[in-house]
């Protein structure tokens, strides 16, 4: 979802930290939404331009932002997928 042409780098300053803000969490350009808000209301299903219509303030490329900080901080993380027994094999 992350438009090309846009600098990953560029994007990521739009979300920034500060402690006097929901405990530190990663918020976007200094408000009182966290990076966390938007993913979960992009991950229950809402698009984009729903986000945009709830916040006057927010911008598209703050969204993208969002995705690009989510997929930056999954790409150092290992997460083992759950065993489940394949078809036709023994139940345990």
């Amino acid at each position: 979802m992350v438009a090309s042409g846009f600098d990953e780098n560029a994007l990521l300053t739009r979300i920034t930290v500060n402690p006097a803000i929901f405990g530190g969490k990663p918020i976007i350009r200094g408000h009182r939404l966290a990076v966390e808000h938007v993913l979960s209301m992009l991950a229950s299903g809402d698009s984009p331009d729903v986000i945009l219509q709830g916040y006057s303030w927010l911008e598209q490329a703050d969204v993208q932002a969002c995705l690009v900080y989510a997929k930056r901080l999954v790409a150092h993380e290992r997460v083992e997928p759950a065993i489940t027994p394949s078809s036709g094999g023994a139940a345990a």
